[in-house]
């Protein structure tokens, strides 16, 4: 499975708006209204990078609303879990 991280820029009246229509596309697993440089946080899993390719490029572009996305492709993943027992020490609670 391939998770892809969208930074997502949209016009500033419509970013409720743009959110709910992002997280109805499928292959979107989860949408975050973030503070900072960018509006949205969006978060693509797919089997194959031509899957990602088409969710980001031919749909999520294309909500009226978005202005600009950057995407990055996760290559590894950690939970909390997993890095909890990283740094474990070999104590138990």
């Amino acid at each position: 499975m391939i998770t892809a991280i969208v930074f997502v820029h949209a016009e500033t009246p419509r970013i409720p708006e743009v959110a709910e229509a992002i997280a109805a596309i499928d292959g979107v697993s989860e949408v975050y209204s973030v503070t900072g440089t960018i509006d949205l946080i969006v978060l693509v899993r797919a089997r194959r990078n031509d899957d990602v390719a088409e969710i980001v490029a031919d749909k999520l572009n294309k909500v009226p609303g978005v202005v600009d996305t950057e995407t990055h492709i996760a290559f590894r993943a950690l939970s909390k879990h997993d890095l909890e027992a990283a740094f474990s020490l070999g104590y138990d609670d």
